[in-house]
């Protein structure tokens, strides 16, 4: 017999957190702990912005440069910093076809930090680059032991 897919179950695709994601993620970590946030992020081959964006075509992973442009600034302005960021080289324990290009894992002082960052407006009109560069995505918030 060959390998069971018994209890795996098909994984959605998200790209943008919800307003209930972000409320539960303010209600349920402690405000005073500085937190790690971690993004798996699966590019697309080519970026898929809005017709009426007006943006020249490129792939997923030129979109998402155009997003950390402003990204870093905006981090760097809460206290956020990158601890580590790489690229997917295997992935030995996912569901079938699930699979990760980059890693990044960001430090920020604080949620709140993390949440007035994502929630101001000039990094809101930045994240249609996210969002026309990205197939898929996972942001898990961490606190270290």
């Amino acid at each position: 017999p060959g390998a069971s897919n018994i209890g795996v179950k098909s994984m959605a695709h998200v790209i943008n957190p919800s307003a209930e994601s972000f409320s539960a993620l303010a209600r349920d970590v402690p405000g005073d702990t500085p937190i790690v946030m971690l993004n798996l992020l699966r590019f697309r081959e080519q970026a898929n912005y809005p017709d009426e964006a007006g943006y020249e075509p490129c792939s997923g992973i030129e979109a998402y440069a155009r997003y950390s442009r402003h990204a870093a600034r905006a981090m760097a302005a809460s206290g956020g910093e990158v601890i580590w960021a790489g690229h997917a080289l295997s992935h030995p324990i996912t569901p079938p076809g699930e699979q990760w290009d980059h890693i990044l894992m960001v430090r920020y002082p604080d949620v709140h930090a993390f949440l007035a960052m994502v929630m101001d407006e000039s990094y809101q009109q930045q994240t249609i680059h996210r969002t026309a560069a990205l197939e898929d995505a996972r942001l898990v918030c961490m606190q270290q032991d």
